[in-house]
């Protein structure tokens, strides 16, 4: 589990094309200090295991269901990246509950700066809409943010000067894919309440929306 405060931004140092996955190393002297093999490390807000660690980088595997659902079925050498440990019982939790199981992937619309902040529009797959809600919280790309404003296919949210400096949103500009992760609390309210609402318009909304997302992702 993570919390979404990005700890380091790290650069991609290779990636090698498996025939069902992929295998990435990353640099990051930071989250690589006390990592062993088997720890978590969110890349861009995708939980990874580590499998070696030397030089300060670390070597994880991205399986095919990874690669389908997010970003880093492009990601290549040299790419910075936001890279954060798992979370540790008895510290501070200053973000959200973020899994690292990222749920699509959407893209910069349109990014507005301001002399304090950048406001960012965020187009989203078809589905994730009914998970998100005004002062709400979302991951993108590994970031712990404040929902601004959604709608039925896209949201924004504002960028202040720390989140613009130490991650790599601060980079993204307009058709850039960025990984996202809806607050999981919704999800699990979804799943508790579906029975109750059984021959509803809401089951019947639920059941098409699921399959609108899962052709989605057959088409990408």
């Amino acid at each position: 589990m993570f919390t979404g405060i990005v700890e380091e931004r790290g650069e991609v140092v290779a990636v090698q094309d498996l025939p069902d996955a992929a295998r990435i190393t990353v640099a990051g002297p930071l989250v690589t200090s006390d990592a062993h093999q088997g720890d978590s490390i969110a890349v861009n807000g995708v939980c990874l295991t580590v499998v070696e660690t030397a030089d300060g980088a670390f070597t994880a595997d991205v399986m095919r269901e990874t690669l389908v659902r997010s970003s880093l079925d492009k990601i290549s050498a040299g790419e910075p990246v936001n890279l954060e440990r798992a979370a540790e019982v008895g510290k501070r939790f200053g973000g959200h509950i973020v899994q690292g199981h990222v749920d699509g992937t959407g893209v910069i619309l349109s990014r507005d700066p301001s002399p304090h902040w950048d406001l960012v529009r965020i187009g989203m797959p078809p589905g994730l809409a009914r998970y998100l809600v005004e002062k709400g919280s979302i991951t993108v790309d590994g970031v712990s943010l404040t929902v601004v404003e959604v709608t039925d296919d896209w949201f924004s949210v504002s960028l202040i000067p720390e989140t613009l400096r130490a991650t790599t949103l601060g980079m993204r500009t307009p058709g850039d894919r960025v990984n996202l992760e809806v607050d999981v609390v919704a999800k699990y309210v979804e799943r508790l309440a579906l029975p109750h609402l059984r021959g509803t318009s809401a089951v019947a909304e639920h059941n098409d929306v699921t399959a609108g997302v899962a052709a989605e992702e057959a088409r990408s």
